[in-house]
């Protein structure tokens, strides 16, 4: 008979697991196993790498001794310079596994002997080729090809001297070069003909130089990803004269073409009548300066649209240039900024066109600053006739600055020439009017920043652009040596001043390709600007000479006023403002009339 004491001891320990204990062993077991696990797969990843990376190389080695086993005339891509036997791309299939083979091959002008257009001047420019052979997994989620190069020489002789050559640059808006843009040359005339793709260097240049001789036979386009396109233009019925035609190439001669690309940009319009209401399915002409045809001109964006239910309509895809609006069966009595746009590369413009009732002769006046081009807010309007007189005001318009001089310590601006705070690294003294970062010892700053006064609108605003000049910097102080940032607020006295940038947040900055201001801001009546300038070298300083910052509130366009209903007569025109000098103008109304009017500071 057991003891009693035996009985308690056994009874306390034939316990079990508890939930808990079970859940934490579960959890430790699927850590490990899941490292387990990842460490397999990486492991097979990495082996299935290497023998991709295996299987190109030797796709690689194959192609060169391939070419080099050819004909030197015979090395080339169909329809290329130069011409040959092999196409660009071709694809194959090892171990089950599908690659992509590309192959780019270029003529070389050897120094050793001259070049074409260089001393002395090499006539027969064609030395030598270089053969560039890649290969890319397609199924691989590769993300750079693997690359072989090689050299092919003749034994004897050098290029066809009945050939020529051709040098193409490629250009930005600020007419920087552009690295790694697409060139597409197509001749159907010559004797080889040409269908080949080649790409600029890093100073945005591409040498062909051995092509048949050809007069206006080579069609060349010139693109970029995210860039717009530049082309030449073959002559026909409605375009005779083409601004740039076809290329030609001369024997023994080099001939230079300029293409300019640049980032896209867009237009989103609204047809809005005076109270905001969307005017829906009206008819829009979108115009543009730059022309692809003279005499008559041809314009590269020459666009009649219609916008939706809503008043609104995308124009996308466009190049850098200055636009002209008109729309059909209305008068554009204002628009939102001036529908005369000046449109930058990379930047996605909102419009909007407040309409009218078309009436048969009518007078729109725009007032703006003779030197910075922007809408004058406030400015008295006075058109007179011998039997017509009527006074309007100006929508509101722009604040901004063109003088430091005056110095830090000013909290509500007052003197135009004064600001808030600075870093003690920009220099606003040295060239009164210029804000440039400060020398010291014969070098600049590398950066420096000014906070400006607190600018009252004078009621909740909505906010356009910031503008600034020049905004072209030099080279020398990298890309946007010049930024801002924008705080607003509801009062004078915010408990600190958040400043932003075009996507509404700190972390991005407003540059020449992004001058519309956010949306974050609209509604608040108090605004500061932080101006940033930096550089990348000791002996150069950017440079601000003005900063100017559009807005309206409601449907009120900046420096606008409209007067309907007039007779076709001549009426004169007086315009004043505080702070500027009166400007007094004679204008012929017949039809829809519009008239621009600047105005000088005092």
């Amino acid at each position: 008979m057991q003891s009693s004491h035996t009985k308690n001891y056994t009874a306390k320990h034939k316990h079990g697991f508890t939930l808990l204990e079970i859940v934490v062993a579960v959890g430790i077991f699927a850590i490990f196993a899941i490292g387990i696990y990842s460490g397999i797969q990486f492991v097979f990843k990495l082996v299935y790498n290497s023998r991709v990376r295996i299987i190109e190389t030797s796709l690689l080695n194959e192609q060169i001794e391939s070419i080099r086993n050819m004909s030197f005339y015979d090395v080339g891509i169909i329809n290329g310079s130069p011409s040959g036997l092999l196409e660009r791309t071709v694809t194959t299939t090892r171990n089950s596994i599908d690659f992509e083979i590309t192959r780019t091959i270029r003529n070389i002008d050897d120094p050793f002997d001259g070049t074409i257009d260089g001393e002395p001047q090499d006539l027969s420019p064609a030395d030598y080729k270089l053969v560039d052979i890649s290969v890319i997994c397609t199924s691989c989620h590769q993300k750079e090809p693997v690359i072989m190069s090689t050299y092919i020489a003749p034994k004897y002789l050098e290029g066809d001297p009945t050939h020529g050559a051709l040098f193409v640059e490629v250009f930005d808006a600020n007419g920087h070069a552009v690295q790694g843009a697409t060139v597409h040359v197509v001749s159907t005339a010559t004797d080889p003909t040409y269908d080949f793709y080649d790409t600029t260097d890093n100073d945005g240049h591409l040498a062909i130089v051995d092509l048949a001789a050809g007069i206006e036979t080579y069609a060349i386009t010139v693109t970029k990803e995210g860039y717009t396109t530049d082309q030449t233009v073959s002559s026909t019925v409605s375009n005779p004269n083409p601004a740039k035609p076809f290329g030609t190439v001369i024997a023994q001669n080099v001939i230079e073409m300029t293409f300019s690309i640049d980032l896209v940009a867009d237009m989103s319009v609204e047809t809005l009548n005076a109270s905001c209401v969307p005017v829906g399915s009206t008819d829009v002409s979108l115009v543009g300066t730059k022309r692809i045809g003279i005499t008559p001109d041809v314009y590269t964006v020459d666009q009649d649209v219609t916008t939706n239910g809503s008043g609104e309509y995308l124009f996308s895809d466009l190049v850098w240039d200055t636009y002209q609006f008109d729309v059909t069966g209305y008068d554009i009595i204002g628009s939102i900024p001036n529908e005369r746009i000046d449109l930058l590369p990379g930047v996605s413009q909102p419009v909007q066109l407040i309409l009218g009732t078309a009436t048969t002769h009518a007078l729109r006046v725009d007032v703006v600053d003779s030197v910075t081009g922007q809408p004058i807010a406030n400015a008295t309007v006075l058109v007179t006739s011998t039997s017509y007189s009527e006074e309007k005001v100006t929508g509101v318009g722009t604040v901004g600055q063109t003088d430091w001089s005056g110095g830090s310590g000013q909290e509500m601006i007052g003197d135009n020439t004064r600001f808030f705070d600075d870093d003690s690294n920009v220099d606003v003294l040295s060239s009164v009017g210029n804000m440039t970062l400060r020398q010291i010892a014969g070098e600049y700053a590398s950066s420096g920043w000014v906070e400006s006064s607190t600018f009252d609108l004078g009621l909740d605003a909505t906010y356009q652009n910031i503008i600034w000049e020049p905004l072209s910097q030099p080279p020398e102080t990298g890309i946007n040596s010049v930024q801002f940032h924008i705080a607003t607020a509801s009062s004078t006295s915010p408990s600190s001043w958040e400043y932003l940038g075009p996507d509404g947040t700190a972390g991005t900055y407003y540059t020449p390709g992004s001058t519309v201001i956010s949306d974050v801001h609209d509604g608040d009546r108090y605004m500061r600007y932080m101006a940033y300038l930096s550089t990348a070298s000791t002996t150069s300083t950017p440079t601000i000479s003005n900063i100017s910052l559009t807005y309206t509130n409601s449907c009120t366009p900046p420096g606008q006023v409209y007067f309907g209903g007039l007779s076709a007569t001549e009426y004169a025109v007086t315009v004043s403002a505080t702070g500027y000098e009166a400007e007094n103008s004679n204008v012929s109304v017949d039809g829809y009339t519009k008239f621009t009017v600047s105005l000088q500071g005092e």
